[in-house]
């Protein structure tokens, strides 16, 4: 079965709520290694996501994922709105004008949102960022892409937490965490969080 637009509409519903419930989780794990507004301003960005779609839910997936991306990039300051924007963005245009997403047309779709994350914020594996829970994510999406939509979006999000949790071990080389360096090893990285939460969201949603 694949994905509409109002499944998909109703993954980012999820997905807002699911950033509320965190919201203090990743303003703490901020404060320790950043500025202390992860939170805040993704749970800002996403309830404005949710106020555009009770608006008017777009007809295609594409374009409620570019809503999405208009929408963070607009409402969200620092580091998190450009990334998580062009993310959206990316896999809107890859996603093109179908009415309903397939699981291999979801991993494409995942693919281009984290070469769209390289792109904009310059990180790689191993720089202790959302990056670090996207690459796992998509490996591990890549490899359930014969299954449904839920499967994939579920191995995508296990794949998310595994690499979310791997940077506790890693030196920060972006961002303001680089800038503590050793002194930054043992913390989670708030982005790489976020990134786990928001697929495990979706991959509820879907089931």
């Amino acid at each position: 079965m694949g994905c509409s637009a109002e499944g998909f509409a109703a993954a980012l519903r999820s997905a807002a709520e699911v950033i509320a419930e965190h919201r203090a989780e990743l303003v703490d794990l901020d404060r320790a290694i950043g500025d202390a507004d992860h939170g805040e301003n993704l749970n800002r960005g996403f309830a404005a996501i949710v106020a555009a779609l009770d608006a008017g839910v777009p007809q295609t997936p594409a374009a409620v994922a570019k809503l999405a991306a208009t929408t963070l990039i607009s409402k969200v300051g620092g580091a998190a709105g450009p990334l998580y924007g062009t993310a959206f963005l990316r896999a809107s245009a890859k996603l093109g004008d179908a009415a309903e997403v397939d699981a291999g047309q979801l991993v494409e779709a995942l693919r281009a949102a984290l070469e769209g994350v390289q792109a904009r914020g310059k990180a790689v594996g191993g720089d202790a960022t959302m990056v670090d829970a996207l690459i796992p994510a998509l490996s591990a999406a890549e490899g359930a892409a014969g299954g449904s939509v839920a499967e994939v979006l579920t191995a995508a999000a296990g794949g998310a937490d595994r690499g979310a949790e791997s940077t506790v071990d890693l030196v920060p080389r972006k961002g303001r965490a680089s800038y503590l360096g050793e002194r930054a090893v043992g913390h989670l990285d708030p982005g790489a969080r976020s990134t786990a939460l928001l697929l495990r969201a979706f991959a509820e949603a879907a089931r």
